[in-house]
């Protein structure tokens, strides 16, 4: 807040006509407008009560215990197939969890006891809670038979790697045992590092957690020991897996020097090269083009660093090198033609730029560089007050180009131009459009505030308080074992998370299904930011194969939910009623600002959920009487964040774009832009915003909040569906 900072950005887009069944949260139930019971106390057959088992899921131990208790006491009036687990079983099992957190061993071997036969899918697991119960326990003999009994009989599953760490404390041929058989399991990096504390020159053990070890607190402290101890000695395999580890933590410029020494393929040369710009190290980075160019001529990287390497040299051999990219790579040509464009305007080559954009808009025609080059000539016309031409190139675009970048602001401009054209019928079918098209985009809601539905506008969101509603039961995961899907549709997310280090292993190019269970495993113990990341980044897959997978799992509700969480939503709900503030408006700042970290820092200091600078939250403090806080605690964060938001929304007339624009770049920066630019169209004015962070953060607060809004608020979404069944029967021939 309060300034302008480098932050990881990350665009998350798609679409979303599912109906929302029922909340989830005890504390924020008023809020949400529904009893965190009220589809459990339904009546129902025994598969209704194992959904009924997983809707607790959500609710804390101790609100869900008296419920547990009575499933788990509860036999089935049926007998269950043996493919179905009972609801007893779950609910026994989801119990004993709760209670070995909360201390209480006996009971939970209550449980447990004999629960193997019954929930055969979690059978290695039942047996490592037992073991987990008899050490909480204190009773070290029957801990120990315990742990050597998951040893002997589930070796190759791997829970078993617990058991080797446990045994391996007092007998150390059990720890090198997990290292060999269970090398990605946490249990077995977490050996190595301890191993790696006594002796740091083991270079065995740091590639395992070069590999394995990506979420470890050092992780990147342990690629440079490793690469400046043993460079002499690792094989260009162990420098891709050291690559590959510096590219995952946005270390390009160590990431390229490590592409170097792998595997000489493409696409390693194209990542060096790639590392180096990222890394501002441009004449290394045109070297390193260059190679990629003269050894794999072929290649599809190539076609790409093509341009890459275009960008970086005189306009005179990036002609060259472009032409090369129209001639050879048809996937990079119409990006090569509107480049290749662009040079020629500067070079005052104006009838051959020309004659480029024409082959551009012909041979290229449904390329997005099309849509690109397209939107530029709406700007152009919309600057110079032609709005006819303007709305015609839009229409134009929306029409040729509509999977461009550019389409869905397009899209919106194509209403609103039209109707300050007075085209009133062609502005409603336009923003109409946009909604249908492009329901997850900030533009939509723009549309939708045209079109009069409830969402709120810039001077009226800070009032309203939308009733939210959220499914009762998780999403199952779309790849890994059934284990690890009943694992994490019972919330046993740190038992889930385990389990897919070691099933996940294909890191370097995961399928559709693998990436989304990654993020929402990442999400279920809290590394949201990565998470979201991981959830979010699908929308770039471009193999047909991927975007149809992709595409299909989008439509899934499911999808949507796990890409807008509502972590700490009691917390949120307290100091936003306090503040009389929106709380899906403070949910939507704290998702752009943190993405639910609540110790992530910026580079500049701002801490927290809600990038709380010190100086700013020393300043609140003192305003409020607040003696002690931590910017780091959730709750003291959103406290101080929420009164900050609540003081620039005073500023500026509870106007929310100028509060949230200020909230990122300060009061000072606002005022400069007020005095500056015309303020009579919001929307105008919203893209003149001179700092790009600002003009981007404003947005993807604002989409944030839009989807917030159309995934869970009953009546947005509901009107979400009737208007996409409307634009489905219009469709109809």
């Amino acid at each position: 807040m309060n300034q302008r900072r480098k932050t990881r950005v990350y665009v998350l887009m798609g679409v979303s006509v599912g109906v929302m069944a029922i909340g989830s949260v005890v504390g924020a139930a008023k809020w949400m407008g529904v009893s965190p019971f009220q589809k459990a106390q339904q009546p129902g057959n025994a598969a209704n009560s194992v959904s009924e088992v997983k809707m607790l899921v959500s609710l804390s131990p101790i609100e869900r215990s008296a419920k547990l208790v009575e499933l788990a006491a509860t036999q089935s009036a049926t007998t269950n197939p043996p493919q179905q687990i009972s609801p007893q079983s779950r609910a026994r099992y989801l119990l004993a969890n709760d209670l070995i957190q909360q201390g209480n061993a006996a009971k939970a071997l209550t449980l447990l006891d004999k629960l193997e036969p019954e929930y055969p899918i979690l059978a290695a697991q039942i047996a490592l809670k037992r073991a987990q119960a008899y050490q909480l326990s204190g009773d070290k003999d029957k801990a120990q038979k315990a742990w050597e009994e998951l040893l002997k009989n589930y070796p190759s599953d791997p829970v078993s790697a617990e058991a080797l760490y446990v045994l391996g404390k007092s007998k150390p041929e059990y720890w090198k045992q997990a290292i060999t058989e269970f090398p990605a399991h946490p249990r077995s990096v977490e050996i190595a590092l301890n191993k790696l504390k006594q002796n740091p020159n083991q270079p065995e053990l740091m590639l395992l957690v070069a590999k394995h070890g990506h979420y470890v607190k050092d992780y990147g402290t342990i690629l440079e020991q490793l690469a400046l101890r043993n460079s002499a000695t690792l094989k260009p395999e162990d420098w891709e897996e050291i690559a590959f580890g510096y590219w995952e933590k946005q270390d390009y410029g160590k990431g390229a020097i490590a592409y170097g020494k792998a595997p000489r393929t493409a696409k390693n040369l194209y990542r060096k090269a790639r590392g180096l710009w990222l890394d501002g190290k441009i004449p290394e980075s045109r070297i390193a083009y260059q190679e990629l160019v003269r050894d794999f001529p072929d290649a599809e990287d190539t076609g790409m660093g093509l341009i890459r390497l275009s960008r970086v040299s005189d306009a005179k051999d990036a002609i060259v090198y472009l032409d090369r990219v129209i001639s050879k790579f048809p996937n990079y040509a119409a990006e090569a033609l509107l480049d290749k464009s662009k040079l020629l305007d500067k070079a005052g080559s104006a009838q051959s730029a020309s004659e480029t954009r024409k082959l551009l808009l012909t041979k290229y025609n449904n390329s997005d560089k099309a849509g690109e080059l397209r939107w530029a000539i709406a700007q152009q016309y919309a600057k110079g007050a032609d709005l006819k031409s303007a709305w015609q190139w839009a229409r134009e675009l929306t029409t040729h180009n509509p999977n461009s970048e550019q389409a869905p602001e397009a899209a919106f401009w194509v209403g609103k131009w039209a109707k300050q054209l007075g085209r009133e019928a062609d502005a409603k079918t336009a923003f109409e459009y946009t909604i249908v098209r492009y329901p997850e985009s900030y533009f939509a809601w723009r549309s939708a505030v045209f079109l009069g539905w409830p969402v709120g506008d810039f001077t009226t969101v800070r009032d309203l308080s939308p009733k939210v509603v959220q499914l009762p039961q998780r999403p199952e995961p779309t790849a890994g074992s059934p284990a690890l899907k009943e694992l994490y549709q019972l919330g046993q997310d740190r038992d889930a998370w385990n389990l897919w280090q070691i099933e996940f292993t294909n890191r370097v190019e995961p399928t559709i299904a693998e990436q989304f269970t990654d993020g929402l495993v990442r999400v279920g113990v809290g590394d949201n930011l990565d998470g979201l990341w991981m959830i979010g980044s699908l929308r770039q897959r471009e193999k047909p194969d991927d975007r149809t997978e992709y595409l299909a799992l989008r439509q899934q509700p499911a999808y949507w939910q796990a890409l807008y969480p509502f972590p700490y939503l009691e917390t949120i709900v307290k100091w936003s009623q306090e503040r009389k503030i929106n709380p899906v408006l403070v949910t939507a700042l704290i998702r752009q600002e943190s993405r639910f970290m609540p110790q992530i820092k910026s580079v500049v200091g701002a801490t927290g959920l809600m990038q709380v600078m010190p100086e700013t939250g020393t300043w609140v403090a003192d305003k409020i009487g607040l003696k002690k806080y931590s910017l780091e605690n959730a709750d003291d964060n959103i406290k101080l964040g929420t009164w900050y938001l609540d003081h620039t929304h005073d500023e500026y007339k509870n106007n929310s774009m100028l509060a949230v624009a200020s909230y990122n770049a300060g009061p000072n920066a606002v005022a400069d832009w007020l005095k500056r630019f015309d303020f009579s169209d919001p929307d105008a004015f919203a893209e003149k915003i001179p700092f790009p962070e600002t003009k981007g953060y404003v947005k993807s607060v604002f989409e944030n909040y839009w989807n917030y809004l159309r995934i869970y608020n009953p009546e947005v979404n509901q009107l979400m569906t009737e208007h996409y069944e409307a634009a489905q029967k219009k469709a109809k021939p």
